[in-house]
């Protein structure tokens, strides 16, 4: 996996994994110019499945498409390896099973995720799903170390480039590393900082974030107001054609073999961010 993606994809949590039938056409069209635009995955982000992918695969014809993250508390293994097995069939290569434990605020069963991982992985085995196709959500020093041994690699959201250095250290050469990475194109610091944080109020809501935060060095003064400007520039990349791609190039340089972009507008998560997409594609070349 890690050689067939490439060093960017796009990480998209609404338009793309969309199921209204009356979009079905924009969401081919939007998948098949990313591929044009030559970035090498599509992450479909949320509670996402290998039904999200399916029609974003038989949109196109090179491209990976990457769950990210498939929950593994909706999904029983049995039932994953079989859309596992289904779509590398019909599109050997192109679909990512990324997995992860989601949060306990939206998962009923959430109890010792951990364990449940080790032992979801170890019902994927059984069923014949092979390590080197599926990626693990990892932010934690245990699950990194479960993603080097039992997948293809990790998938972390909402990382700095810090953590994706001590990440590397931890998956050894050989894994793929794919942190997320949200991006506003806006060159005015307070507009750009807004934006920011009206998206990341989300996330500060959720402890598997905050403490990860505060594992690696944030206090709890940043996660205060929307986040600390500290907290903000670290996990969004923002400004000019010219800081942005610095940005992302900070994870490269710390160990990433893949940077999965996902553009932060303030439009509805259901938004088509195209013409965005194309700009990150002309400042990546």
């Amino acid at each position: 996996m890690k050689q067939s993606i490439g060093q960017y994809g796009i990480w998209n949590g609404g338009g793309l994994r969309g199921e209204e039938p009356s979009g079905r056409g924009e969401r081919a069209e939007a998948a098949a110019e990313l591929e044009e635009l030559g970035f090498g995955a599509i992450w479909l982000g949320g509670s996402s499945s290998a039904a999200h992918a399916a029609p974003l695969l038989e949109a196109t014809s090179r491209i990976v498409i990457g769950t990210s993250i498939q929950s593994i508390w909706d999904h029983e293994p049995d039932t994953a390896a079989a859309s596992f097995t289904d779509l590398n069939s019909a599109h050997p290569g192109r679909f990512a099973l990324g997995l992860g434990v989601s949060h306990a605020k939206l998962a009923d069963r959430y109890r010792r995720p951990y364990s449940a991982l080790v032992t979801y992985l170890d019902a994927l085995d059984r069923a014949g799903v092979p390590a080197e196709a599926r990626v693990l959500a990892a932010l934690g020093p245990r699950t990194i170390e479960l993603a080097r041994d039992r997948a293809a690699g990790s998938i972390p959201y909402l990382i700095t480039a810090d953590q994706t250095a001590r990440s590397r250290e931890l998956l050894g050469e050989a894994r793929l590393l794919a942190p997320e990475l949200k991006v506003v194109l806006e060159s005015d610091p307070t507009k750009a900082r807004t934006l920011a944080r009206d998206y990341l109020a989300l996330y500060l809501g959720f402890p598997n974030y905050t403490n990860n935060f505060l594992r690696n060095g944030f206090t709890e003064d940043d996660l205060k107001n929307g986040g600390s400007d500290r907290l903000v520039d670290a996990v969004f990349a923002w400004g000019d054609e010219t800081k942005i791609r610095a940005r992302i190039d900070d994870f490269i340089k710390a160990g990433a073999n893949h940077v999965a972009l996902q553009v932060v507008d303030g439009q509805p998560r259901e938004h088509l961010p195209v013409k965005a997409w194309r700009n990150l594609a002309s400042l990546l070349t």
